[in-house]
């Protein structure tokens, strides 16, 4: 018998005075058996940095077709694909054709810095890509604030990221890698 995902509800307030945007987001996150609580952090914190109405989940995690959160235009174009994590160089490369920007959210310290060493050649042809590392002390201390129903406060302002529960804060450093 197959595990089942874990579903998790957020109520995400996004203060993005950088962006002027400021929403109350309901959101319900489905964590794939495989996913770490980081991991699904990290997705939370992407769609936090870059939410729209017309911002998604996908199945990313589970289908190579999909992005992890995507934002599509009213005519199904893909406008912005975002992954999280370390996808392998073919995936990035196809969504970079399929999406006008494609941003890639990496973490695992160590882990991460090998991986874009590896691949940063074929990474420097893709002009429409980008590549967000965020340190480990970071992602670990986002894990802390998962829980199966969060309240959660984002705010970002002067290049500066915050999450908090209202009790916890983590301050996020977006490190741009390209």
């Amino acid at each position: 018998m197959a595990l089942k995902s874990t579903v998790f509800k957020a109520n995400l307030q996004i203060a993005d005075m950088e962006r002027h945007y400021y929403q109350d987001h309901a959101l319900t996150l489905a964590r794939h058996p495989s996913e770490t609580d980081e991991r699904m952090m990290v997705r939370l914190l992407a769609f936090a940095l870059h939410a729209d109405e017309l911002l998604a989940f996908g199945q990313g995690m589970t289908d190579d077709e999909e992005a992890d959160i995507w934002r599509k235009d009213l005519t199904g174009k893909i406008e912005q694909w975002i992954d999280v994590g370390l996808p392998d160089e073919k995936l990035i490369r196809k969504a970079c054709g399929r999406a006008d920007t494609m941003l890639v959210y990496t973490y695992g310290g160590r882990t991460a810095e090998m991986w874009f060493a590896q691949n940063a050649d074929g990474f420097a042809r893709l002009k429409n890509l980008s590549i967000i590392n965020l340190p480990p002390e970071n992602t670990k201390a986002l894990a802390d604030l998962a829980q199966r129903s969060m309240n959660l406060q984002c705010t970002i302002q002067d290049g500066q990221v915050w999450l908090s529960d209202g009790e916890r804060s983590v301050e996020v450093q977006c490190e741009k890698w390209k």
